[in-house]
């Protein structure tokens, strides 16, 4: 999708947009405080979500009868397989990191390498090349990530954990640049915001045994006030309003509305600092600059050569 101008209402949502994101990751490690596990929050959201992106649907339908609901059965493992990387597998990894790591680190991780990721994978599936500045960007990337990897191991005391929650968070980014490649083909079949929301109901009805299994699905009933109230702002503003917003600029705009995505860590380093006192050592600092200087240097436009 090519670049075109942005208009100020455009990027007021944007940036609306990666508020709600980079919050995100805040708002989990704040309910996870409250004894939720990461498979219960990410249970209970996308059940939420899921229902919210049923009405919205059925609302679109009602608009406009002409509006298709239904997909393709020879589609319907597709669908299974984006529900389970992109959200199932992916959020219960993500919840995890954040509860090991801490949001600020797994915001840098996710957000940042994952485009790195789906440039690598795009060349690697379409037969091309990448340049030289690519390939250097990725060499910088990956020297930041063992730096926000190693970080608190360089202490004399080191964190275990912290070294665990990383290198789990390592694989939250394989799986949205496999779940945005694969859902990048089918959208061109549906409806994005169908995709989604059918992604969202799956995914979150496919969390359904392991919350049972690790006995934590009848906290839904115990929830306080203020956990429901994290789960509803996970479940709207970052799902339902988020998914939508994006779409719609992405529609509207085009690609330029990607880069407002570069500064998702940023918002999440500033509220894990204001609200749960969370901060960065030198190392990750580092190792998140040299991270983003990698991303710049393999996402910037540039001819790619073929094969």
């Amino acid at each position: 999708m090519s670049a075109r101008s942005i208009t100020p209402f455009q990027a007021v949502l944007m940036v609306s947009l990666i508020v709600f994101w980079g919050s995100s990751f805040v708002v989990v490690k704040i309910i996870l405080g409250e004894g939720l596990s990461p498979t219960a929050i990410a249970t209970f959201r996308f059940l939420v979500a899921g229902g919210f992106f049923l009405v919205a649907l059925f609302l679109k339908r009602r608009l406009n009868p002409n509006y298709k609901l239904s997909v393709e059965k020879k589609d319907s493992l597709t669908f299974f397989f984006l529900a389970l990387t992109g959200v199932t597998f992916f959020f219960t990894v993500q919840y995890t990191g954040i509860q090991m790591s801490g949001a600020s680190v797994a915001a840098i991780l996710v957000c940042l390498l994952s485009p790195i990721l789906i440039v690598v994978f795009s060349a690697r599936l379409f037969s091309e090349r990448l340049t030289k500045m690519q390939i250097i960007g990725i060499f910088v990337a990956v020297s930041g990530t063992l730096a926000v990897v190693s970080a608190d191991l360089l202490n004399l005391e080191g964190n275990l954990q912290f070294f665990v929650g990383t290198i789990i968070l390592l694989s939250t980014p394989l799986m949205w640049a496999i779940y945005s490649l694969l859902g990048a083909k089918i959208m061109k079949k549906y409806d994005a915001f169908l995709v989604v929301a059918y992604v969202s109901l799956i995914g979150g009805v496919c969390l359904v045994p392991f919350s049972l299994a690790e006995n934590s699905f009848h906290q839904i009933l115990t929830l306080s006030t203020n956990a429901w109230l994290a789960i509803l702002y996970l479940s709207v503003t970052c799902s339902l309003l988020g998914y939508y917003i994006w779409f719609y600029v992405l529609q509207k705009a085009g690609s330029i509305a990607s880069s407002f995505l570069f500064a998702e860590p940023l918002v999440t380093v500033v509220f894990a600092y204001f609200f749960i006192k969370e901060t960065l050592t030198l190392s990750v600092v580092a190792g998140a600059t040299l991270i983003f200087i990698g991303v710049y240097l393999v996402t910037t436009k540039k001819p790619i050569q073929k094969a």
